[in-house]
């Protein structure tokens, strides 16, 4: 039998498309979800209720895989080196991660094809993995792993390729040598903060659902509070602004290979959105992350925008 390494899980990993990996030690995270829990406590969820769910997974990974020792987090770029410039008068923009195919599906589809690889390997080798989805703090994870800190906006920053990349985890019943967490580079620089015109990043580290673009184009399903009419700088799905200031996503971002996640769905135009059915909005995004709002949300989110 074959004992699985770093070297083939690294191997494998950068064969099937991913950029950057890591592996993290499985513990408790004690002062991570008191962190969580207090930031739920403020609210700062909004209705976002599926949060609080879960809280003891999120905690302790053996409630989910009762033979962990380890997690192997992957990093996959989805950076395309375009802008908005080309934009109408009559459309709003998207969010990058949403401009192809839904990462969720992507990803996925890569970490399976890894762990049947490594089962392959092994057949005692054990293992689940979730995309953004499960019971489980990605971030931390990803964090632990050494692919990036937790920049000022709440997203993790690789110092070779920025923020623009998607994150998933397999929880698996190998040790393997773990990576060294990265120290912190934000240093003194508060871009994203300043650069937030609703103002969601109340203090470093943590953003408030309530005033957050992304939320209300995305996971909100009631109306947008007129506070923020004229603050949305047309976005009409998601929200870059705090990336797209990043001195590290100026300096280091680097062009995705996912053939998957080409620009598509740069812009939604309104006339052409007003004039969809139910059935020829959910066609058209079938693949896509803009489902997640549905036919209503991106009516809402464009009339707030545009009238």
């Amino acid at each position: 039998m074959v004992k699985i390494t770093n070297e083939i899980v690294l191997k494998i990993a950068k064969e099937l498309g991913f950029d950057i990996i890591g592996f993290a030690k499985a513990k408790i995270l004690n002062d991570e979800i008191l962190l969580y829990q207090n930031w739920l406590k403020n609210g700062f969820q909004s209705n976002m209720d599926y949060m609080n769910k879960n809280t003891d997974k999120k905690k302790d990974v053996s409630k989910i895989l009762p033979s962990v020792k380890s997690i192997i987090s992957l990093g996959v770029s989805y950076y395309k080196d375009e802008d908005y410039t080309d934009k109408s008068d009559n459309a709003g923009k998207v969010s990058r991660y949403a401009w192809g195919k839904d990462y969720h599906i992507v990803l996925k589809e890569m970490l399976n094809k890894l762990e049947s690889q490594l089962k392959e390997i092994d057949n005692k080798f054990e293992s689940i993995s979730y995309v953004d989805t499960g019971p489980v703090l990605d971030k931390v994870w990803a964090i632990k792993a050494g692919l990036g800190w937790m920049g000022k906006h709440t997203n993790v920053i690789n110092k070779n390729i920025g923020s623009w990349f998607f994150i998933g985890n397999i929880f698996c019943n190998y040790e393997f040598i773990y990576s060294k967490e990265i120290n912190d580079f934000c240093g003194s620089c508060n871009a994203c903060i300043e650069a937030c015109p609703t103002g969601a990043i109340i203090v470093p580290y943590i953003v408030d659902s309530n005033k957050c673009i992304s939320y209300y184009t995305i996971e909100n399903k009631g109306v947008i509070p007129t506070e923020f009419k004229n603050k949305f700088d047309d976005w009409a799905f998601g929200c870059d602004i705090c990336q797209d200031v990043c001195p590290w996503n100026q300096k280091f971002s680097k062009v995705t290979d996912v053939k998957e996640f080409e620009a598509k769905n740069k812009f939604i135009k309104k006339d052409e959105i007003e004039q969809m059915s139910e059935s020829e909005f959910n066609n058209k995004f079938k693949d896509s992350p803009i489902k997640r709002s549905k036919l209503k949300g991106i009516k809402r989110n464009l009339s707030f925008i545009l009238d």
